[in-house]
């Protein structure tokens, strides 16, 4: 062989070589592309995922919201309810205060101008106690014991009157009377 054949030979070994080395590094990047893309279509299975959790958590939370806002409502409507038949109540408490015959009202141990000094509850209480008296059918007389003045006391919570008992429906409301 010529001088010439070999140098050709070389020449072709050596472009040989560098398309062999340009084939592993061209799949070597292929091969991390690959890698990258099935990483790229887990993360948007992931965020698939998440966004699919978040739209039912946004029903959920919608779902909750709209509840509170008919609770709400409830609630707002029954306290109305409760203000305008309180009003009424008082209303008409203040009528019939005012209707009644101006009288003294009988001491009971105690001077009569100081029974007249009492304060609105005491006269309330009073007035509620001579109602409940007139309607109550006549028992014997209890034996007699020393007489405490009326007070009136709370028998239930705030968010007890949310429920009405048949005692509310009478109008005696949650107000006891004790001695």
């Amino acid at each position: 062989m010529s001088a010439v054949a070999i140098a050709l030979n070389l020449l072709l070994a050596a472009l040989l070589a560098g398309a062999l080395a340009m084939g592993w590094r061209l799949n070597q990047r292929l091969k991390a592309l690959r890698e990258s893309h099935a990483g790229f279509a887990k993360a948007i299975v992931d965020l698939d995922a998440a966004a699919a959790r978040a739209e039912k958590g946004l029903a959920e939370l919608r779902a909750g919201g709209d509840e509170a806002v008919e609770l709400l409502s409830d609630r707002i409507k029954k306290g109305r309810e409760l203000a305008a038949r309180l009003e009424s109540l008082t209303a008409a408490a203040e009528s019939t205060l005012a209707k009644a015959p101006q009288r003294p009202p009988v001491a009971r141990g105690e001077d009569a101008d100081d029974v007249l000094e009492l304060g609105a509850d005491r006269r309330l209480g009073a007035l509620l106690a001579d109602t409940q008296r007139r309607r109550a059918p006549p028992v014997a007389e209890p034996p007699a014991r020393a007489e405490r003045p009326l007070t009136l006391s709370r028998s239930r919570t705030f968010d007890d009157d949310l429920f009405e008992t048949p005692a509310d429906e009478a109008g005696l409301g949650s107000l006891r009377l004790r001695r």
